[in-house]
């Protein structure tokens, strides 16, 4: 999905009726998550369809702390704004818990879809959530989670605006108890479920024939306790019958590497340890810059809007 003119981006409905028909006709998606117009650019060029925005990384970038609750509805809202008014294509954001009960949870998606998101990750934690990827976890009771499903349901406005519901139960319950309350997910009228650590491939495969909405994982914060399972491959993944997929930490920890990578090296020239050949490097860099935003064609606007 591209813009037809440089500078213009599809309108949200655009982008979220985009998002449905690639869900409709592509067997599998991957999404990854960008945290900056930077980001969005360069998953844009590399030719990716969609994309996301990760709580936790937002959470890491605004905060610098892990994700923990601590973030606010207008952060997110905010932040989900300025990247999606920039974006060519569709992305989806994350609600946490939905920021209360059924009643914020309506309130939330109406803000969610008013700026330009293609849809909500919603959480089935216990408020105030904990660490999706440390211990203690809890979650609230399927009706609970219903009630808030429905009232997301209720409040989206585009049919299109997808509730990707994110599911921690598997930290708490077995695997029939999870199949069960998932079920009542569907039936209240989730879009795609999202199952966190689900421990084995077995049991993504169990969700996948017990559901008709669509399942998404999550790569980043590990799909299994076992290190060894990191390794998973998309292929492999494709293959258990999950639809997409989101690599949420996949270019924050790129993006960190390569910051931390640079500033060490400019360390070592500044204590005599390395020689600088002419900066090329801040050179290419600034050059790749203009490209990527398409700075030429921004100069020319102001050109005949100034003179």
């Amino acid at each position: 999905m591209t813009s037809t003119t440089a500078g213009s981006t599809p309108s949200a409905a655009a982008k979220r009726h985009h998002l449905r028909k690639m869900l409709k006709n592509e067997p599998f998606i991957v999404a990854p998550a960008v945290h900056d117009v930077f980001s969005l650019r360069l998953v844009e060029k590399a030719g990716f369809q969609s994309a996301c925005i990760s709580g936790a990384m937002l959470s890491y970038g605004m905060l610098g702390v892990p994700d923990i609750g601590l973030l606010t509805l207008s952060d997110t809202v905010d932040h989900c704004r300025k990247i999606s008014s920039a974006s060519r294509i569709p992305i989806t954001a994350d609600a946490d818990a939905g920021f209360g009960n059924s009643r914020g949870v309506y309130y939330s998606v109406q803000l969610f879809e008013d700026a330009g998101a293609a849809g909500v990750n919603l959480e089935d934690q216990v408020v105030p959530k904990r660490w999706g990827a440390g211990p203690g976890k809890e979650v609230v009771s399927t009706a609970e989670m219903v009630s808030k499903i429905r009232a997301a349901s209720s409040a989206r406005q585009d049919e299109n605006f997808l509730i990707i519901i994110r599911s921690d139960a598997f930290a708490t319950e077995s695997l029939e108890q999870v199949l069960e309350r998932v079920s009542a997910y569907q039936d209240a009228g989730a879009d795609m479920l999202l199952p966190i650590a689900p421990r084995s491939e077995a049991n993504v495969e169990r969700l996948v024939h017990r559901l008709d909405i669509p399942v998404s994982l999550s790569i980043g914060t590990g799909l299994w306790p076992s290190p060894s399972a990191a390794n998973l491959s998309l292929d492999r993944i494709r293959a258990l019958g999950v639809r997409r997929v989101s690599l949420t930490t996949l270019l924050h920890g790129a993006s960190v590497h390569a910051m931390g990578k640079s500033l060490v090296s400019l360390q070592r020239v500044l204590t005599g340890e390395e020689v600088q050949s002419e900066h090329e490097p801040a050179v290419k860099g600034a050059k790749s810059l203009d490209a990527l935003f398409d700075a030429v064609s921004q100069f020319d606007l102001e050109r005949a809007l100034l003179t």
